[in-house]
């Protein structure tokens, strides 16, 4: 579960809100020599400013490969080459691409609870086979059930407190 909602607050980062952030290039993958590479393997990336962004590539010859993973990611973002430099400037965010991006944060939380809900019922499923090979009394599988329903309840208030942390961070201009 704890990994679960670490996944979430992953993809949450990954979504731009306006200002800077480095998280926004966690996933972009570069055709590296015939292979799929991370970008952070490839770049530095830095933030100068608020709504900029500079990725420094550690081998020069690069720059055209990570220009067009950049441009091809869903990102809506405008990579700008130098030759040495790429940057990227974040322009803000108008209210129609906030409420589509809203849409794409609750259905990543969304995900999420129903991750965690299948954890509970795989673990559900655990105890009442260990009742049947008579490992387990049926009070410990109830006992072990409930507590199990208060971690399950604990963690979906979190990821739905984390929901409400992201949405406010969107919608603020």
């Amino acid at each position: 579960m704890e990994k679960s909602l670490e996944t979430i607050k992953t993809n949450f980062n990954s979504i731009r809100t306006g200002r800077a952030s480095p998280a926004l290039l966690d996933r972009v993958e570069v055709e590296y020599y015939g292979s799929p590479v991370n970008l952070k393997s490839l770049a530095q990336v830095s933030v100068p400013d608020g709504g900029t962004l500079l990725l420094q590539p550690y081998d020069k010859s690069s720059l055209k490969s990570i220009e067009k993973a950049i441009s091809k990611s869903n990102l809506g973002l405008t990579p700008s080459n130098d030759g040495n430099v790429i940057r990227l400037s974040i322009p803000q965010l108008t209210s129609e691409r906030r409420k589509e991006l809203l849409k794409v944060v609750a259905k990543i939380a969304e995900e999420g609870k129903v991750a965690i809900r299948n954890i509970r019922r795989d673990a559900i499923k655990a105890y009442e086979k260990l009742e049947k090979e008579k490992k387990l009394s049926e009070d410990n599988v109830k006992d072990l059930s409930s507590d199990l329903q208060k971690v399950t309840d604990e963690f979906i208030k979190k990821v739905d407190s984390s929901y409400k942390q992201k949405e406010k961070e969107l919608m603020t201009v």
